[in-house]
């Protein structure tokens, strides 16, 4: 079993009164104490957390997501300097209209 998994099923069993504490359940479902103690406290994973250092905005990033995918369809090879320069118009246009 995947160890999102096990914490999902450690959770599920602190939720419901099934260990002590949080020791008890980690030793259980082979997991790190610190681990399993930080998503009981509401952290996210880091695959769910945003970024710190991310620029584009969830709207921005999907508008840049749209027009490679334009670039694609009709044949065209998406270039990382083209994509780098939308990305800056993208954010120059949010600076602009602030």
């Amino acid at each position: 079993m995947q160890r999102e998994g096990r914490i999902a099923l450690a959770m599920d069993a602190l939720k419901h009164g099934h260990f002590a504490s949080v020791r008890d359940a980690t030793k259980l479902y082979d997991l790190v104490h610190t681990t399993l103690q930080r998503r009981v406290n509401g952290q996210l994973t880091q695959h769910d957390s945003r970024p710190i250092n991310r620029k584009l905005t969830d709207t921005e990033e999907s508008i840049l997501i749209q027009w490679i995918l334009s670039i694609d369809q009709r044949g065209l090879s998406p270039r990382s300097d083209s994509i780098r320069q939308m990305a800056n118009l993208l954010l120059q246009k949010r600076s602009d209209s602030s």
